[in-house]
């Protein structure tokens, strides 16, 4: 009997396989393709949906980074369609663009404040979510006061492509000022269909004439006649908008959810408006719920580490009983912008903090009981405690300021 060499029939069946292996059953090729970079949805005045998309130009975008053909042509290129609902509008595009519409590298989707607030964000999810090519790490803002497609049509400087403009300023202000922060299709969507959350979206808006900025000439200038900005957040209940915040008010939301990277704290020192800033280097929020009476209490724990960044009035930071001082001013005030957040919030009836959830890890069997009427009848009503411990780690690049060397 003739013994079977094993490895030569392994390496046999090897060589076999490949023959039926197919390398490019589903290639791409880039000249057949409209990239999307962003997406909008708008409305008309007959209820129609208006489906905006914004196309790369992908030699526009390459002669700008190599610094030749730039101020040519955008780098961008903006249609739109309308349609009896999203998917409508999209396949409306197709009639107006040579080549199929390519969504994977789609990173940001506008929504009208228009369609926010009359009908919510919840319906129009499902199209995006839905859609094997969209990625669900895509962010989702608002268009505040604008139409959403005008967003796209607006040409930036610096970002050569209007959705990186956007994603970078969310980003940004996030990490350095703590008032906006970046939100995915996916977050949105585990939002919403939690119990006891509601969302909050960024707002995007157009400062200047929005004509002016759609052509190339904006961008040509030092100063711009058209620019986006994200200086609001949007608040939600059910899936519709119903607020905006701003300033302290959207920092302290930030703040509560633990999103806050660093910001700035004005303190009134020696009598003087904001004449000490402190700048947050670190931070950690906690949220606790206790149970035992028929109305939870709620207690916001926030640990707070940083820099003194600024002095505009003479005081003696080599004393210790000075920065003990210091740090409990930092308490109070952090204390005092988070109260008028939960106040204000509670106004609206609507938790954006997520109380509701932390109560129903805390006591699933008295959740059952109030999330029915959660929003308008528990969360109005619920008993805040802030609590701050506030920490100065160093003052900077000198101790007391040469201001304390001068005669006022």
């Amino acid at each position: 009997m003739i013994p079977i060499n094993r490895s030569f029939i392994f390496f046999y069946f090897m060589i076999i396989s490949v023959f039926f292996v197919s390398g490019c059953w589903s290639q791409k090729e880039l000249n057949d393709l409209s990239i999307i970079s962003a997406m909008a949805i708008d409305k008309n005045e007959e209820g129609q949906y208006i489906g905006t998309v914004q196309l790369v130009n992908p030699g526009n975008v390459a002669g700008g980074l190599q610094g030749g053909g730039a101020g040519q042509s955008p780098t961008v290129t903006v249609y739109s369609a309308e349609g009896g609902s999203v998917l409508d509008s999209e396949f409306n595009l197709t009639s107006k663009v040579s080549r199929k519409l390519y969504k994977a590298h789609a990173n940001l989707i506008v929504i009208s404040d228009e369609i926010a607030k009359d009908e919510g964000i919840a319906k129009l999810l499902d199209a995006f979510e839905r859609d094997p090519e969209i990625r669900n790490t895509s962010r989702i803002v608002i268009a505040q006061h604008a139409k959403a497609g005008d967003v796209l049509k607006s040409l930036t400087a610096i970002d050569s492509i209007p959705s990186e403009k956007v994603n970078g300023i969310l980003k940004v202000i996030q990490q350095s000022k703590g008032e906006n922060m970046e939100v995915t299709l996916q977050e949105v969507i585990k939002t919403l269909t939690t119990e006891g959350k509601e969302p909050v979206l960024s707002g995007v808006k157009i400062l200047g004439d929005i004509k002016e900025g759609k052509k190339i000439e904006n961008v040509q200038q030092t100063e711009l006649s058209t620019i986006l900005e994200s200086d609001s957040l949007a608040i939600f209940k059910e899936g519709k908008l119903i607020d905006w915040y701003k300033d302290e008010t959207s920092r302290g939301v930030i703040w509560i959810l633990d999103k806050i990277k660093q910001t700035n704290v004005s303190l009134n020192w020696n009598e003087k408006e904001k004449s000490i800033i402190y700048k947050v280097i670190r931070q950690k929020t906690k949220l606790s719920a206790a149970t035992q009476n028929a109305l939870p209490t709620i207690t916001i724990h926030v640990n707070v580490e940083g820099d003194i960044r600024e002095v505009r009035t003479p005081v003696d930071l080599k004393d210790p009983m000075v920065i003990l001082d210091m740090e409990k001013e930092l308490e109070n005030e952090i204390k005092r912008q988070l109260e008028e957040t939960v106040t204000r919030t509670q106004q609206n009836k609507t938790d954006i903090f997520g109380f509701g959830e932390v109560v129903h890890r805390s006591d699933p069997r008295k959740w059952k009981t109030m999330k029915d009427s959660w929003n308008d009848t528990y969360f109005p009503n619920l008993k805040v405690q802030v609590e701050v411990d506030a920490f100065i780690r160093r003052t900077g690049l000198r101790s007391n300021s040469f201001l304390s060397d001068m005669k006022e």
